[in-house]
């Protein structure tokens, strides 16, 4: 994937860092994290940020062949 650079402010990496060192990613994947959650909430106005997280896990759960089937009951 081709990649670009930007100037980003500080406040934003430093936040990045903090939270990337918490989670176990670079404070780069941690800032696409948020930029694709924000993508999709903009997107999604009417949708939580629960909802959305876990729309994020749920996907990458199916591209690891790790869902499980839902029984309606």
């Amino acid at each position: 994937m081709p990649t670009t650079s930007l100037r980003i402010d500080q406040y934003l990496v430093d936040k990045a860092s903090i939270m990337a060192k918490a989670l176990g990613r670079t404070a780069l994947k941690q800032i696409e994290h948020w930029a694709r959650i924000g993508e999709m909430m903009k997107d999604n106005p009417d949708l939580h940020y629960e909802f959305v997280k876990q729309t994020i896990i749920a996907k990458v759960e199916k591209e690891v062949g790790k869902l499980e089937p839902y029984d309606f009951g």
